[in-house]
């Protein structure tokens, strides 16, 4: 009979860039949760936000926090009422959907869950007490929130299931039509998967724009993009200035022409992966008229955006906030992609392997590079346990 654990070892963040080892007593499991053993964890740019400045955004740490929210697992022990549903056993893989809403709400009986205003997050200071991370050995999970693995995927793939549901939701929230054209700004793990799920879902011609050159070669090598640009950053001194640059960046990738020879041109749907403001002015004046930009990445909070521009061509700007309805797709994604019926190969996210709990400084050090010690390229960063 498996003993169940008591307590569970964990990096705590006190302050930026002060991690602690702690070990914290587990309560008894809740009737509705599993107790899931933590197996691989792979760092989200929110951490690193916490990590690197105690804050996210305007959301600020205010216990120590425990990071990580990508997150797969074992099970070991299942609440008496999750018990008696059947749906989960003792030994399964499951991947952990971190964010637990309230289900009564308006917005969660209108199956929006996700802007739940009650909604508790893993690794997140939003909600206080903070709902402590994954980079630990257990944690205790609502069974509602947890989705079972099959034996073809990996706790890695599990883990990289969050990070796929974000973009599920993004293309979702865009209301492609197949074959549309769009352009991606960022080669981080979300601009990829971004471009990855347009792809399956929609069979869409991808541009993809960064001022890393290696993260374009590298979504131009595996498949994740037919064009790549590299974007040499300029900066203008005043909001017109700002905006002329922006415009005359739109207009350089535009010029780009796709494998069959055409130009560019304007696309029918940015997704922009930064957050940072001259890209969001860029995604507009990319887009065509009566196109989407889609707002995925968290950035700058206060922007100037060419209202005229928006309102004149009838661009619609979506935004968008984690995922409603969507582990289940990505999961078939997943499995497509180590059927190897479906391209590109999402796996190859994973670029730096990191063991077992005194390696999460590490891993948090090699997270927020864009190469390593070794001029490898970093793309994303995953703690097994």
């Amino acid at each position: 009979m498996t003993v169940s654990p008591r307590t569970s070892k964990g990096q705590y963040l006190h302050g930026p860039q002060q991690l602690r080892l702690e070990e914290r007593p587990m309560p008894s499991i809740g009737p509705s949760d599993v107790r899931i053993r933590v197996r691989s964890t792979t760092l989200c740019g929110s951490d690193m936000h916490y990590f690197k400045f105690g804050r996210n955004g305007s959301i600020e740490v205010k216990e120590p926090l425990c990071g990580g929210h990508e997150a797969a697992g074992e099970v070991v022990e299942v609440g008496a009422t999750a018990l008696e549903t059947g749906k989960f056993k003792v030994g399964d893989s499951v991947a952990i959907e971190s964010g637990v809403a309230c289900l009564e709400c308006d917005r969660c009986k209108a199956g929006r869950y996700n802007i739940c205003a009650q909604m508790r997050f893993r690794s997140s200071g939003a909600s206080f007490p903070h709902f402590q991370g994954t980079l630990q050995e257990f944690v205790d999970h609502p069974a509602e929130w947890c989705h079972k693995l099959s034996r073809t995927l990996s706790f890695d793939d599990g883990a990289l299931l969050e990070p796929l549901s974000v973009c599920v939701h993004s293309v979702n929230r865009a209301g492609m039509k197949q074959g549309a054209r769009c352009l991606v700004l960022g080669a981080g793990a979300v601009g990829l998967l971004c471009a990855a799920v347009a792809k399956i879902e929609h069979r869409s011609p991808v541009v993809i724009a960064d001022v890393d050159k290696g993260r374009v070669a590298f979504a131009l090598e595996h498949g994740f993009a037919d064009v790549g640009f590299v974007v040499d950053p300029k900066k203008g001194d005043t909001v017109e200035s700002r905006l002329s640059v922006a415009k005359d960046l739109a207009l350089q990738i535009g010029n780009q022409k796709w494998p069959g020879g055409e130009e560019v041109r304007q696309v029918d749907h940015v997704f922009e992966c930064t957050g940072v403001e001259s890209c969001v002015q860029t995604s507009i004046y990319a887009t065509t008229n009566g196109g989407n930009v889609v707002l995925v990445g968290m950035g700058t909070a206060i922007q100037t955006w060419p209202i005229a521009e928006l309102t004149g061509r009838e661009i619609n700007v979506v935004s968008v906030w984690r995922y409603v309805n969507c582990y289940p797709r990505a999961i078939e994604i997943m499995e497509g992609v180590r059927a190897n019926s479906l391209k590109p190969d999402v796996t190859k996210l994973i670029t730096h392997q990191f063991v077992g709990l005194d390696s999460i400084p590490s891993a948090y050090d090699t997270a927020g590079k864009t190469r390593d010690g070794e001029s490898k390229l970093v793309i994303k960063t995953v703690v097994n346990f």
